[in-house]
């Protein structure tokens, strides 16, 4: 069954170029021409990743994304910012909004097509297990942090994040490692993407489970000892 992707600009001859060069390489592609049509089709067709212009009239990307992640359900889409944005603010508005990649304009297609194969083999289902630590319970399959009787559901990356660092309890992991194990090599991204994550994750979490080691990277050691209800 071909991969589906939803194209989400309202220029119609960037939703051709995409389209046509997505289509060659077997994906089902879909278009919408600003957010509100966007949403709507998502809904419909459920698709495997979307494609998402940052500047469009009306509700802009970060907008859309924002929306997308806080609905129940659509915490595994993929979600690809196409962007020609100054890269600082968009990368740190997109992660923040739960963005999974950028793909800048103008638009060279062997690109978009080699960005768009490594988000999907990187989100292709794994064995399904739980990580269990005093604390949290990290369920794979469902991508969700039980923590206590709370059940969190997180954005894709973040969710990668901590299922990392938990995968080996007080093990220090290097930001170099972490930005190859989450983020793929094939995707460039810098230090400031793992702080933002890592800042969203305690605001949901709590900041009991990550620490931070200046200069080297991040692990995840519980700092206080919890007490199990009786």
């Amino acid at each position: 069954m071909n991969k589906s992707i939803l194209i989400v600009d309202d220029e119609q001859d960037i939703r051709n170029i995409l389209s046509y060069n997505l289509r060659k390489e077997g994906f089902d592609t879909y278009e919408a021409e600003n957010g509100e049509e966007g949403i709507r089709m998502l809904n419909e067709i459920q698709p495997d990743l979307i494609i998402l212009d940052v500047m469009m009239p009306g509700m802009d990307g970060i907008e859309i994304c924002e929306i997308i992640r806080k609905t129940p359900g659509n915490q595994k889409v993929l979600i690809c910012f196409l962007t020609a944005r100054g890269e600082d603010y968009s990368q740190i508005a997109g992660l923040d909004a739960g963005a999974d990649d950028y793909i800048s304009k103008p638009i060279k297609p062997k690109v978009l097509v080699s960005r768009i194969n490594a988000l999907i083999r990187r989100s292709s289902p794994q064995v399904i297990e739980n990580d269990e630590m005093p604390g949290l319970i990290i369920n794979r399959s469902k991508y969700i942090v039980q923590k206590g009787s709370d059940e969190i559901q997180l954005p894709r990356k973040e969710f990668e994040l901590i299922a990392l660092l938990i995968s080996q309890p007080d093990v220090v992991f290097q930001r170099n490692e972490i930005l190859n194990t989450v983020w793929g090599t094939e995707i460039v991204v810098g230090d400031r993407t793992i702080d933002v994550h890592v800042r969203k994750i305690r605001e949901k979490l709590g900041d009991d489970y990550i620490t931070t080691v200046k200069g080297v990277g991040y692990k995840y050691s519980l700092k206080k000892k919890l007490t199990s209800p009786k």
